[in-house]
């Protein structure tokens, strides 16, 4: 289901705050040893009212594929940073379920003594997406 970038400001979106996944984030050398827990939020364009109209999950975006998705991309995952956790996460959902646009964090609970969390939220598009693929090419 695909959507216009207009909706980045305007219409409807899904959102998921709070999944938690455990994979091998981190540069310090322990960091690369144990799995550590990510948090993941994220929002996706969709169009409520057509959902609305059929109430059927063919006519929306179906949040529990993205994230089981998420899941087992992140859970298998081996980076250094959580910015290439989440690019690599965002191009991904960009790709295989043809949105317009995904606005994601992930956050690393602990990662800094004192704080409740730290992490980075960006926001890609399809123009991101044909950019990387053409850099590939």
């Amino acid at each position: 289901m695909t959507s216009s970038a207009d909706d980045l400001t305007h219409g409807d979106m899904i959102f998921l705050r709070g999944l938690e996944i455990e994979c091998l984030i981190g540069f310090i050398e322990w960091e690369r040893r144990i799995r550590q827990k990510v948090v993941i939020d994220f929002e996706l364009p969709v169009d409520c009212a057509r959902a609305a109209a059929t109430d059927e999950v063919d006519a929306t975006l179906d949040y529990k594929r993205v994230a089981k998705r998420m899941i087992e991309f992140v859970g298998a995952s081996e980076f250094k940073l959580v910015e290439t956790l989440a690019h690599r996460v965002a191009m991904l959902v960009l790709e295989e379920f043809g949105i317009a646009w995904i606005r994601l964090s992930v956050n690393k609970p602990g990662a800094i003594r004192g704080s409740r969390d730290v992490g980075v939220q960006i926001l890609r598009t399809q123009a991101d997406l044909e950019a990387a693929r053409r850099a590939h090419a």
